[in-house]
């Protein structure tokens, strides 16, 4: 019995030994983490082949942007390119054929890297500029600003044209020679002054005395050149009186407009004066005397140039900006804008005193309007847009407006024979007149 008890209790504890014992176990540590842990200590302190060894700290890490530095650095790649040889020395033909083998390299790692421009350290130093014969007619007709020149000479041959006497062929090549002198010489001179400012401008940075195509010693001798011989020959072989416009005119682009152009927006309207002289000189070379008919041709011309420089300007703000020039597009473009519609009406209003005056007949009124009215148009369109397009359009228009005014008013000029009827003509030539007229 006591045997058949000790079985049955045994059995009956087995799963609550079993439990117990797995309690144990746990508490411990004896799994199977702790013996692979173990295995793996014993492995490694008896086999010095498989131990671990601590690897050496590596140096600071640099930063990211010395790394992009690395790469961009690395990315560029110059090649350099190997001077051709000039043409009249004697190439061998293997040499020949290596500079060509070395060109086609160099020119297929271009198209494979960015290009950079490389230039020579020749071309880096400064080179004087030596004088050529053949292109100096070119670099005084650029000093003369010949395209303006001949504007000028062409407003005195109409000035000429409308005077109220006889046609003189020989006056009046000596008066547009003169005039044209004259004109070379106060460009001459204001491109000598404002070189450190065409140096900044776009528009004006290709100037001979800017490149140094010219020295300004030659530029002041071409100018006094230009200018003494025109205002001797208009004071000498026209008469007194043109001579001194066009010395006054020298002296008042020269000596006031051209400095005027970095202190005050007033530079356009003495720029403006200066535009209206010269067909004020062909009047005066023509008649010897300061006319109502003078006075009208300069007042057309004045204000002509308000909407023609004020257009032109007005794309030309940033480069006026960056020379240091005071103009109205830059410094008060809603006047500019006003200025240049204003005296596009006052061209219809000259074209309405020219018959008061017994210049022309009534017919030039009538036949300017169109014009006259288009142009105030575009001076309209420019007060309104200030815009670049509106602005180049009003420039375009009095490129051909001023030619076509002056034809249409030379065409609507009262003849010779009706100022002889009325007795209107000049002192000086009315004796000239009654010559040519019908018995």
């Amino acid at each position: 019995l006591f045997v058949w008890h000790l079985k049955n209790t045994g059995i009956r504890q087995i799963p609550c030994q079993f439990v117990h014992l797995c309690h144990v176990t746990n508490d411990r540590l004896i799994t199977f983490q702790y013996f692979n842990c173990l295995k793996r200590m014993y492995v490694t302190q008896y086999n010095k082949d498989l131990s671990q060894r601590v690897k050496p700290k590596t140096d600071t890490v640099a930063s990211p942007f010395r790394e992009l530095q690395q790469l961009d650095q690395e990315k560029k790649v110059i090649h350099k390119i190997r001077p051709i040889s000039p043409v009249h020395q004697p190439l061998s033909e293997t040499s020949s054929r290596n500079e060509l083998r070395e060109m086609k390299s160099a020119a297929e790692t271009e198209d494979s890297v960015t290009p950079v421009r490389a230039e020579s350290k020749e071309d880096r130093q400064w080179k004087e500029m030596k004088l050529q014969l053949d292109s100096l007619p070119g670099i005084l007709a650029r000093l003369s600003k010949i395209k303006l020149t001949a504007l000028v000479v062409s407003t005195a041959s109409a000035g000429f044209a409308m005077a109220p006497v006889p046609f003189d062929l020989t006056c009046f090549l000596l008066a547009s020679l003169g005039t044209g002198l004259a004109s070379c010489a106060a460009n001459s001179i204001n491109q000598f002054f404002e070189v450190p400012f065409d140096s900044n401008m776009n528009r004006t940075k290709n100037r001979p005395l800017v490149r140094g195509q010219i020295s300004p010693l030659l530029a002041v001798c071409f100018a006094a050149s230009c200018g003494v011989p025109g205002i001797v020959l208009l004071t000498l072989a026209v008469n007194p009186l043109t001579g001194a416009l066009g010395a006054f005119n020298i002296f008042l682009y020269t000596c006031c407009y051209t400095p005027l152009k970095r202190m005050s927006i007033a530079n356009t309207w003495v720029g403006a004066v200066v535009g209206a002289i010269p067909p004020v000189m062909g009047w005066t070379a023509a008649t010897g005397s300061l006319d109502a008919g003078a006075l009208l041709l300069g007042g057309i011309l004045y204000s002509w140039q308000f909407p023609h420089f004020n257009a032109l300007s007005w794309g030309l703000r940033e480069d006026y900006s960056r020379g240091g020039y005071c103009m109205m597009s830059v410094t008060h473009p809603g006047l500019c804008r006003r200025v240049a519609l204003r005296h596009c009406l006052a061209l219809i209003g000259l074209s309405t005193v020219a018959p008061l005056l017994d210049i022309t007949t009534w017919t030039f009124p009538v036949i300017s309007l169109p014009i006259n009215l288009y142009i105030s148009y575009l001076g309209f369109r420019f007060y309104r847009d200030a815009d670049r397009s509106s602005s180049r359009k009003l420039f375009f228009c009095s490129l051909w407006h001023l030619p076509m005014l002056l034809l249409v008013m030379f065409t609507c000029k009262k003849s010779l024979l009706e100022k002889e009827g009325k007795g209107d003509l000049p002192g000086e030539s009315h004796g000239r007149a009654m010559e040519i007229g019908l018995p």
